[in-house]
């Protein structure tokens, strides 16, 4: 495992690429594992990520927090626009259906994020799991995430060096590119397409990542409060 991390450090592209893809395999278990397992692999997920995070540190220069008005601003706008244009647009499972594509959503039966639908009204291992998620989604997500599109997929699609290309650059291919396979997953693809424009806006107008990161962890915690309190567990 050292020996496979110290590969990854090596790489400015895999320091970037591989925590990201890591969580996104892992992702792809969750369903697997029946109806309690699906939590579990979130919190597993979530360790690891934060993990792979922690271990490459060192040779992502960019992932710094950086708290900012603008920052704040962005993070409140767009929870505010991810939860008041959710009624008006299909989400991506119909959408993929109405063009040919996969079957249709409302013949097979939703299993909704809701941890008090497995553990019990109120239990602890419910809030535990809530807990877990919103960590998770606050602390972990943005960087992660963040890390993947705005950094380095965003500046990759304008050159291979990217480390070359300034974090303020503006290219508008790149720009649309990456919103677009941003939203790809998400269900929420409009509203990802959205985010992930006011995201990468305001990485090119501060010039630096960390920014788009308190953004996104405030768009994520608010998101989280609103999904338990509400309830509107189909954003989770």
């Amino acid at each position: 495992m050292k020996s496979l991390l110290d590969d990854v450090r090596k790489s400015p592209v895999l320091a970037r690429f591989v925590p990201f893809v890591v969580f996104l395999v892992l992702t792809s278990f969750q369903s697997s594992g029946g109806e309690a397992g699906r939590f579990w692999v979130y919190l597993a997920k979530t360790l690891v990520g934060g993990w792979l995070l922690w271990e490459l540190r060192g040779v992502l220069p960019e992932m710094k927090w950086a708290f900012s008005g603008e920052a704040v601003a962005v993070g409140v706008g767009v929870f505010v626009m991810w939860v008041a244009i959710d009624p008006f647009y299909p989400g991506q499972d119909l959408l993929m259906f109405k063009l040919g594509f996969g079957s249709d959503p409302a013949k097979e039966a939703v299993k909704l994020w809701n941890p008090f639908d497995v553990f019990g009204a109120g239990s602890l291992a419910g809030w535990g799991f809530v807990i877990v998620r919103t960590l998770g989604s606050t602390i972990v997500v943005p960087p992660l995430e963040e890390v993947f599109y705005r950094s380095f997929l965003y500046r990759y699609l304008v050159s291979p060096e990217f480390e070359r290309v300034s974090l303020a650059r503006f290219h508008k291919a790149s720009l649309i590119l990456t919103c677009l396979i941003f939203a790809s997953t998400h269900q929420q693809w409009l509203a990802a397409i959205l985010c992930g424009l006011a995201y990468q806006g305001l990485v090119i107008r501060k010039g630096r990542l960390g920014d788009a990161m308190v953004a996104h962890g405030i768009t994520n915690f608010l998101l989280a409060v609103w999904v338990v309190f509400r309830p509107a567990w189909q954003f989770w």
